[in-house]
């Protein structure tokens, strides 16, 4: 149960960071993208204010064993760059480049943004399922 809770608490945290920041707003995140056009530099700081959080968490969790809730923290995988890595990061990029929306804004886009958000949505599930390799993923 306070696996849910917390599960719960850490969503609606990342969903109301989401609102408040303007991630949701694709005509901001394009204008964020647009670095040779109507650039609008605003996002930068959502991005700085999200990279310093986490460099410290996953300094802290380099030397736990356990987490809070007690489960076993997992190594951390090897990097490895490799073409199914670039071609996964070209495919993002460009997706969010020329709609606006990544993943966790698009949850929340389909509840506020109206049948766009949605319709949005439901693309994007299906092109992870048909993917090769994303049933897999999405079962771990």
């Amino acid at each position: 149960m306070a696996r849910l809770i917390f599960a719960a608490l850490a969503g609606a945290l990342f969903g109301a960071g989401l609102l408040v920041s303007g991630m949701i707003d694709t005509i901001k995140v394009q204008g964020w993208l647009d670095l040779f056009g109507d650039w609008d530099p605003t996002l930068a700081f959502v991005m700085g204010g999200a990279i310093l959080p986490m460099a410290i968490a996953w300094h802290v969790a380099e030397r736990r064993r356990v987490a809070l809730l007690g489960d076993a923290i997992p190594n951390r995988a090897p990097p490895v760059l490799d073409r199914r890595l670039i071609g996964g990061s070209l495919l993002f990029g460009a997706g969010w480049g020329l709609v606006g929306l990544c993943p966790g804004p698009a949850l929340a886009a389909a509840l506020l943004n109206g049948w766009g958000g949605l319709v949005f949505l439901l693309a994007m599930v299906a092109a992870m399922v048909a993917t090769p390799g994303a049933l897999r993923l999405l079962k771990a």
